[in-house]
């Protein structure tokens, strides 16, 4: 069967394929509509069950796939499966998967079909390239950058992946397109096996979704994190053009060293400071090019100035400067950059201000859901009031509470694992007031003007109260944005707005 799989994506016909989809979220559902259309038969086990997944079971069964909900469905992988396609958030260890490769069965991710499908779409011969970002921060931010650059310079540009639409799902859209701007998490890097990048770019590697690569209980959380870092460097493997890395950050330039990339694909370097040859960076206050530009060892390309960018922040100067390395890699021209730049808007729930109330500002940061994306967050204000916790996903908070802790007003802490951060807090700055908002009715609306309430009694004129909660959202919230909203409507209830 494994000629059959090599001949996917290639337009043959799919009928002897059985694949049986891990999931029925997002990109499951596009995963396993997408496989329908080739005309593999499709069978979809996901351990779930609501009204959300029936509704997408009944369509996907009126199409002609096997679709089993509930618990137990991922338990046992149908005998005459010939591969797996699964979806992110699905750990390695489940029964469906370590069946699989107990069995030979080849894994896939939807990442990793959305490649094998990107031929399939009018035939053409040369498909869109991707343009493709990792890190454990700042993914989105870089990803929606790239695309306005991309946008800017004329070209039928999309942000797909992570940050939205599943690619299976964008790579069989009939409209066409010149370029995608590629957001990947660590999940969707796990199971890609082919994917060839035109560039590529590990913004930055911190621990994050340690509990997701903790193979067994106990299990050491070095070898977690020797596995997260490895699965983030993938992005690297195949790439074609450039491999961008950040100057500062020796993790990403050691990934690229050990990535096996296509011939004459070059590193470059991108950082916030004078860059060497061979990188792009910023001098007084202008972004500049020394990577791509024929007499980089003795000039560089002026692409924008850095206020060409809103908001202006440390790690948002940072993600530009990224962006327009992969930009440039793509043959952007500078005045491109200069206008994605102007025309770029940030996302909900990423520093964005809600409100000044009594005069202090109230920003909302729900998207920072780990302690690296805290810590970016956090350096932006002084004094604030920190609003933390949430499900910690196996991080620690030392570090980034040590960072902060000059800057710091007080903190008010929610969800499951908020001793967690209590505890940081206790061992590095136990002279700063915390308030525990306790197990105050978790997920309603209330929570939040409870917060907010007690973020304010401890703010001063002038100070920033900021939701950078260094965790996920799940424990509480739908996700971080429904963390985020009920925080704006709470800091507007008390705005009397």
């Amino acid at each position: 069967m494994s000629l059959v799989l090599d001949r996917l994506g290639r337009g043959d016909d799919w009928s002897r394929v059985h694949a049986v989809v891990g999931g029925l979220a997002v990109s499951g559902y596009a995963a396993a509509d997408a496989l329908v259309q080739h005309g593999a038969r499709v069978s979809v086990l996901d351990d779930a069950d609501d009204d959300e997944l029936r509704e997408k079971a009944t369509i996907l069964a009126v199409l002609g796939a096997m679709v089993r909900l509930g618990p137990g469905s991922t338990a046992e992988l149908p005998a005459d499966a010939d591969v797996v396609v699964v979806t992110p958030g699905m750990p390695p260890r489940i029964p469906l998967l370590v069946q699989a490769v107990q069995r030979g069965v080849p894994i896939w991710g939807e990442v990793e079909l959305a490649w094998r499908l990107r031929t399939v779409r009018h035939e053409e011969a040369s498909p869109a390239p991707w343009l493709c970002v990792t890190g454990s921060n700042g993914k989105t931010t870089t990803v929606q950058l790239l695309d306005a650059m991309l946008r800017a310079a004329g070209l039928r540009s999309r942000a797909v992946g992570n940050v939205g639409t599943p690619l299976s799902q964008a790579v069989l859209d009939p409209v066409g397109v010149d370029v995608f701007a590629v957001e990947l998490s660590s999940f969707q890097l796990h199971w890609s096996h082919t994917v060839a990048p035109q560039a590529s770019l590990v913004l930055n590697v911190a621990a994050d979704h340690l509990d997701w690569y903790a193979g067994s209980p106990g299990a050491a959380p070095q070898t977690a994190m020797a596995d997260y870092v490895r699965d983030k460097g993938r992005v690297y493997a195949r790439t074609e053009a450039a491999c961008v890395y950040h100057l500062a950050d020796p993790v990403t330039e050691q990934l690229v060293r050990d990535a096996e990339v296509a011939p004459g694909c070059r590193a470059v370097g991108y950082g916030t400071r004078i860059p060497p040859v061979g990188a792009v960076g910023v001098v007084d206050d202008v972004i500049v090019d020394r990577a791509f530009v024929e007499q980089r060892q003795t000039s560089a390309v002026e692409l924008a100035s850095v206020h060409d960018l809103a908001p202006l922040t440390p790690h948002t100067l940072a993600d530009a400067v990224a962006a327009a390395a992969l930009a440039r890699a793509h043959g952007v021209a500078p005045t491109a950059v200069r206008d994605g730049l102007r025309a770029f808007r940030p996302g909900a729930h990423r520093i964005s201000e809600v409100a000044v109330v009594d005069e202090v500002r109230f920003v909302d940061d729900s998207k920072a859901t780990n302690p690296h994306a805290a810590e970016a967050s956090l350096s932006g204000f002084d004094p604030v009031v920190w609003v933390a916790g949430g499900l910690a996903k196996g991080a620690e908070f030392d570090d980034l509470v040590r960072a902060v802790a000059d800057r710091l007003r007080g903190v008010v802490l929610i969800g499951r694992d908020r001793a967690v951060v209590a505890a940081a807090m206790r061992r590095h700055a136990p002279d700063v007031p915390v308030i525990d908002a306790g197990d105050r009715e978790t997920g309603e609306t209330s929570v939040m003007d409870w917060v907010v309430q007690a973020a304010a009694g401890l703010a001063r004129p002038g100070d920033t109260v900021l939701l950078a909660p260094a965790c996920a959202s799940q424990d509480m919230f739908r996700d971080y944005g429904a963390r985020g909203d009920a925080f704006a409507a709470a800091v507007r209830r008390r705005a009397g707005g």
